[in-house]
Order: C-alpha cells, then sequence, then structure tokens
C-alpha cells in the first residue's frame, strides 16, 4: 500500500493533503455547527467562509496532476457518513430559499434544474467526509485521489453553487432595505 506517508514529507501532495484534510474538518465541523444552531445570526457568514476555504483548498486539487492510487480498486472506507440529518437540519434552516434553480451544465446548453442550498451542502460535506475517512485511516492517497475525483465530479459544483446562493441571500439581506432607511443610514454615515 503506497500513501502520501511514503512521499516525501516537503512534497507537494503532502501540503495539498494536509491542507485539504485540515478544510474539510473545519467545513465539516462549522456545518454541523449552523444546522445545530450553534450560531444564531451568523450562518450565512460562517458557510460562506466555510465554503469559500474549501473550495480554495479543492482549486489546488484541480491543479495538481491526476492523483493515481497504485491499488485500482478503493478499499472499503467503513460506514458511510450519514447526512441526512444535516440536510434536514439545514432545510429547515433555509425554509423559504432553499431551492433555487440552476444551469444544468452552463458549457453545454441553458437547461435548467432544480437544486437545493441544504442538499448542495449535504452532499459536499458526504464527499469530503468519505475522502477524510479513507485519510484518517491511513489510505491517505485514496483519500486524495477521492477528494480530487469527487470535486471535478461533484463536490466542487455543489460547493459553488451553494457559495453563490449563500452570497446572494447574505447580499438581499444587507442591500434590500427601503429606500427611507437607506436614506437615513447614509445621512448618518455623512454626518458623524
Amino acid at each position: 500500500m503506497s500513501t502520501v506517508s511514503e512521499i516525501a514529507a516537503d512534497s507537494e501532495l503532502r501540503e495539498v493533503a494536509d491542507q485539504m484534510s485540515t478544510q474539510a474538518r473545519t467545513f465539516l465541523s462549522t456545518a454541523s455547527q449552523v444546522a445545530s444552531g450553534g450560531f444564531p445570526g451568523a450562518e450565512l457568514s460562517l458557510l460562506i467562509l466555510a465554503t469559500s476555504d474549501l473550495l480554495a483548498a479543492g482549486a489546488r486539487l484541480a491543479a495538481i496532476v491526476d492523483v493515481v492510487p497504485p491499488q485500482r480498486f478503493e478499499p472499503d472506507a467503513g460506514r458511510e457518513t450519514d447526512v441526512d440529518p444535516l440536510r434536514t437540519a439545514l432545510g429547515q434552516m433555509f425554509d423559504g430559499f432553499d431551492d433555487y434553480v440552476e444551469v444544468v451544465d452552463p458549457v453545454l446548453g441553458r437547461e435548467l434544474g432544480p437544486a437545493s442550498l441544504s442538499g448542495d451542502l449535504a452532499c459536499v460535506a458526504e464527499e469530503i467526509a468519505k475522502g477524510l475517512q479513507h485519510f484518517d485511516d491511513g489510505h491517505e492517497l485514496e483519500g486524495l485521489w477521492w477528494w480530487q475525483f469527487s470535486y471535478l465530479s461533484s463536490w466542487g459544483e455543489r460547493a459553488s453553487s451553494a457559495l453563490r446562493l449563500l452570497q446572494s441571500v447574505l447580499a438581499h439581506l444587507r442591500l434590500d432595505v427601503e429606500a427611507d432607511v437607506a436614506a437615513e443610514a447614509e445621512y448618518d454615515a455623512l454626518h458623524s
């Protein structure tokens, strides 16, 4: 079995794997804490930060050569991570803006399809948790391969869509104010 551990400690793969595992843990922790109601009033901002950081780590995965483990089969990572409680809790939290419409594949056409913020975040959590299981079980190269493959095939797109919606909702919450409230705030800012 070959793992990232067998590659030089200062190698690019080691750095990418360590960064990805850190961001995966941070995203999973933040999403779980937000879903449990742990950060009232800061949910959107925290999810924007965690998702952005995870996408930055994913971009590094896309920028490196394809990671190919020596074995052409995926070792059993154990029990699948159950993301249904996360999806349900986030769906309740995002009631009113959870469901949205997106372009299915902007490269191939203009077809629109349904999506949900809670579904997007749960998909991301499930995919990165699977890579983290491999990584933590000592199959670090397999974990890195999984993160890279699933970034390109699923979680990168779902995280990007979620980030766009989170940012749009936050912008509407902060910028969609009555004209008289905006004028008063502008007056106060200019005269303080």
